[in-house]
């Protein structure tokens, strides 16, 4: 688990909730297996009874097929394979009574929400799946081990390979560019942080040629500094809008208003400050994947967008 500040962590949450989808730092797809298997019989022997706790794992399940007997609560559209559901709560505070009723034989999680519900999961001797989306190579692992886990390995080297392909495509379209320095903000309501390489869209970022602007190993986020900001100089800023995503841009129109130091930065002289589109841009990784990049790579590179 990477290291967090508290009130980095307090804010973070927060997105989740309202998000519904998120995932850690590790690279690894944290396994635990239900009873049934500790009793010597695979998971695949058994009728599977999944709840999916969040969106972006909802999405994952519905294209390798995947059936499931709960859903998480969500302001956002799910597939319609799922309509009719029952809701089991939000990701990071879910409805343990109406989970345990359905009787699941696997609840679908992410890791960044470990410290949330572990305890409430182990407690209730709930077998839980805790995968991360933190990363673009985590997505791939948790797909593959879903599509292992549920006899859906086909699909899921299909998946992958289609993503890796386009990413590399991707990739070696800006491979000779000059390397933009970028600055990207994560906006809740009320606040903002500054979102590292570790982070999913700083993973983006850095597969697309850019350098963060800032340097923190082993954080996703820290807090913002708009002077300290302003002698990296950024030449591309990106702007994600979470939680409420429109209240979040009005605060981010606001402070870069109202805020005069704003105007010293060379990516808001020279207009290159972009609002990410919060489907394609999460705060971990989904299958807008290509999508995300390729609209990425205009921002980062708007000569080749011409």
């Amino acid at each position: 688990m990477k290291k967090k500040i508290g009130l980095l962590l307090m804010l973070f949450a927060l997105v989740v909730l309202a998000a519904c989808g998120s995932a850690d730092a590790t690279s690894d797809v944290k396994k635990s297996d239900s009873t049934n298997e500790s009793q010597g019989k695979s998971a695949k022997e058994e009728e599977h009874r999944i709840v999916n706790t969040t969106v972006a794992l909802v999405e994952i399940t519905d294209v390798l097929g995947i059936d499931l007997v709960g859903v998480p609560t969500t302001y956002k559209d799910l597939p319609e394979r799922y309509d009719g559901l029952p809701e089991v709560g939000l990701a990071m505070e879910p409805d343990m009574e109406l989970i345990l009723s359905l009787k699941p034989t696997d609840v679908l999680t992410v890791t960044t929400l470990t410290e949330y519900v572990e305890e409430k999961f182990t407690q209730t001797n709930t077998p839980a799946t805790y995968i991360d989306l933190e990363s673009v190579e985590g997505m791939y692992e948790g797909i593959l081990h879903l599509g292992e886990k549920y006899d859906r390995e086909e699909k899921a080297e299909e998946i992958v390979n289609g993503f890796k392909e386009k990413m590399i495509e991707i990739e070696e379209k800006v491979k000779d560019e000059e390397p933009p320095t970028v600055l990207i903000l994560f906006g809740v309501p009320g606040s903002y942080l500054v979102a590292t390489e570790d982070s999913y869209v700083g993973d983006l970022v850095r597969r697309a040629g850019g350098v963060n602007a800032v340097d923190a190993e082993g954080y996703e986020y820290i807090a913002a500094n708009t002077e300290n900001l302003q002698q990296s100089n950024p030449d591309v800023i990106l702007r994600m809008a979470h939680g409420m995503p429109e209240e979040v841009v009005e605060m981010f129109d606001k402070d870069f208003k109202e805020n005069d130091i704003w105007k010293h930065f060379k990516a808001v002289q020279n207009n290159l400050v972009y609002d990410l589109e919060e489907t394609r841009f999460g705060s971990t990784a989904n299958l807008a994947l290509t999508e995300a990049m390729e609209e990425l790579v205009e921002m980062l590179y708007p000569d080749l967008a011409n």
